[in-house]
């Protein structure tokens, strides 16, 4: 059964994390120039939070917050659902339709090594369905 490591593996453990104090508006901008739907709330090496479009739009535009002057800390989503490099992939899929998230940080020994997406859980499952297609259209013309 294929895990988070597996997955890891594949996309790479890039992460990109903000203070909580810092802008929404400097962050809504790293997370442009990085074209990135999120980032983990990182204080003191702890994660305390994550912020997302999804927190953009419900939590500063809808309520006609000011980005400039609004803190990640007053508006990212709290507390984090997360997950570990030998999380089955399965029950990563759980997590992401029953919480109605996107973005799922992954610790491990309560470090941060990596952020998974529901997309890269589709990207990972295509190209594992191409591999098994290929592996039997192999099998049937031997």
């Amino acid at each position: 059964m294929p895990t988070v490591k597996d997955l890891l593996a594949r996309k790479g453990s890039s992460v990109h994390t903000v203070n909580p104090e810092a802008s929404v508006l400097d962050v809504t901008r790293l997370m442009n120039d990085h074209r990135i739907g999120a980032v983990v709330v990182v204080h003191e090496d702890r994660v305390v939070g994550i912020f997302s479009e999804r927190d953009v739009l419900t939590r500063v535009v809808a309520a006609g917050r000011d980005p400039s002057a609004t803190r990640v800390r007053d508006v990212m989503s709290s507390p984090v659902a997360y997950c570990t490099p030998s999380t089955p992939l399965d029950e990563c899929r759980a997590i992401f339709t029953e919480r109605r998230i996107r973005h799922l940080p992954v610790m491990e020994d309560n470090k941060l090594v990596g952020v998974i997406t529901s997309g890269d859980l589709l990207a990972y499952d295509v190209v594992s369905h191409q591999q098994t297609i290929h592996y039997l259209e192999q099998y049937i013309t031997s």
